[in-house]
């Protein structure tokens, strides 16, 4: 990825197209991956991130809540789409993990929980990159 330009996506529901999350970063990199939300506030209205991870795997997409001072939904997503777990994470906790592999941990606001659940399908659309200036 380009320094400075920022790749994000919406998160739909495949069954009904109806959108989880407006508009969330897409973290690839594995700098991007280990800072993750720490030291952060807040997250805005309608903002996430998706820690990309190279394959499906439970360690691999296993996250900790130290330095992140407010509570997130943690959603774990198979390569396929397929949501495999999805939880409250609360903060300074030391592990989260998906109950089945995952590739893709969206990290969000806390309502989100009452629109995804374990099962359900979902696409990444790409709203395209942004510059920072």
């Amino acid at each position: 990825m380009i320094a400075g330009v920022t790749r994000n996506v919406r998160v739909v529901k495949r069954s009904t197209g109806s959108v989880v999350v407006e508009r969330a970063r897409w973290c690839s990199d594995a700098w991007c991956r280990f800072k993750g939300l720490q030291l952060r506030r807040r997250l805005a209205p309608g903002e996430a991130l998706l820690l990309v991870h190279p394959a499906d795997s439970v360690a691999l997409s296993a996250i900790h809540m130290f330095f992140v001072f407010f509570p997130i939904a943690a959603v774990w997503i198979e390569s396929g789409g397929k949501v495999v777990g999805a939880q409250l994470a609360r903060p300074w906790r030391p592990y989260y993990a998906a109950p089945s592999p995952a590739k893709y941990v969206l990290e969000a606001s806390p309502e989100i929980l009452e629109r995804v659940h374990a099962g359900d399908e979902v696409d990444f659309v790409d709203l395209g990159r942004a510059g920072a200036g």
